[in-house]
Parts: structure tokens; C-alpha cells; sequence
């Protein structure tokens, strides 16, 4: 069974982040895979120190054996500044290509403002650096307080339009977690020098 993790990016009690990860992760789970949301504000991670292995560092172990055991990962983050949030790029730090190289990721950003675009611009070159299996699809939830509720205790996204964008994100890593990202194929044996 394919299992999705979800990082979430905001400390915040009623976070707009964690709301739209549940839905995200919800979808997934209706399209047949197991999921984990890891919520960074539950977990001790200091500001990563180089020097140090980062399986010794507060929960660093439990962060990375999380990271490593899912087939696919949703990163969740509020936009501060126009950039992701400084919890989550700690976090990433802990994390390497061990646990990320050719992993399917999917990007979602929530904003209290206008849309959390270059936010998920920035994540996508982390991932690059990484070696991840990018999704084309990502999610971005712009003036978050008009789109996404807390009332009942349980946070939802009041728009259809941002909720289906947020389940589609979900129902895709899960169809896109066992993508080869770079396929063998005939051509690419016929061509001089393609195995240099």
C-alpha cells in the first residue's frame, strides 16, 4: 500500500496549513493509500547544527525514519515574506537525499494574503536539489481566512474550488507515489553516448 506523509510547515493552533493537509490527506486515503500527517509544532527540532548527526538532534531520528518510510510526501506551508516558512526549511535541513531522492512530492501553500505562488516556487528548487519527482499539480490557498474555517473545532476549506484543488493534489500523489522519474527506454539506448 503506498503511504503518504504530509509535513506541515505552521506551528499555529488553527492552522489554515494543517487544515488543508487534512483534506489532501483525506483524498489520498480515499484513493487507497495510508497516510501520516507529521506535524512539526508536536516534535523537538532545534535549528539543525551541521556538526552534529541529525539522527542525534532532538526528534531528528523520528522526523528522518518518517521522511524515509513514505513513498510520497506533501509539504504544507504558511508563506512568510514570499518564502516558505523557516519551520519547515528547518526541518528539510534535517533531510537529505536519503530520504528524498526520486520520492514523488506535492506542494501545497496557504496564504493570508494574495497567492502563495513564489512560496511554492522556492519549495520546488529545494526539491529539485533534492532529486524529488516534483508534481506538476500544486495547490495554493490564497487569503486564507475567507477560504478556511475552524467553526466546530475541525478545520475545513469553505470554497469548492480550493478544497477539489487540494483533493486533487492528494489523490495524486498517491497515483503519481511509483513513478519511474526517468524511464528507461529503446531511444535512449539507440543514442550515442546516452549511457556516458
Amino acid at each position: 500500500m503506498t503511504h503518504v506523509l504530509a509535513l506541515c510547515g505552521s506551528r499555529r493552533d488553527e492552522s489554515a496549513t494543517r487544515a488543508a493537509l487534512g483534506v489532501a490527506l483525506a483524498a489520498a486515503e480515499a484513493a487507497g493509500a495510508s497516510t501520516e500527517l507529521f506535524d512539526l509544532r508536536t516534535v523537538d527540532l532545534p535549528p539543525l547544527d551541521a556538526d552534529r548527526d541529525a539522527a542525534d538532534q532532538g526528534d531528528g531520528a523520528q522526523l528522518l525514519a518518517a521522511v524515509d518510510a513514505a513513498d510520497a510526501v506533501v509539504l504544507g506551508t504558511p508563506v512568510y515574506h514570499g518564502s516558505y516558512s523557516g519551520v519547515l526549511k528547518n526541518a528539510l535541513d534535517y533531510c537529505g537525499f536519503d530520504e528524498f531522492e526520486g520520492k514523488t512530492v506535492g506542494l501545497l501553500g496557504v496564504a493570508g494574503g494574495s497567492f502563495p505562488v513564489t512560496a511554492l516556487d522556492h519549495l520546488r528548487s529545494v526539491c529539485r536539489a533534492l532529486d524529488c519527482w516534483v508534481l506538476p499539480h500544486q495547490a495554493a490557498i490564497p487569503r486564507a481566512s475567507q477560504h478556511v474555517s475552524y467553526a466546530g473545532g475541525e478545520g475545513r476549506i469553505t470554497s469548492d474550488d480550493l478544497d477539489e484543488r487540494v483533493r486533487v493534489l492528494g489523490r495524486r500523489v498517491v497515483q503519481y507515489a511509483t513513478i519511474e522519474p526517468e524511464p528507461a527506454t529503446f531511444e535512449a539506448g539507440e543514442n550515442l553516448g546516452a549511457d556516458d
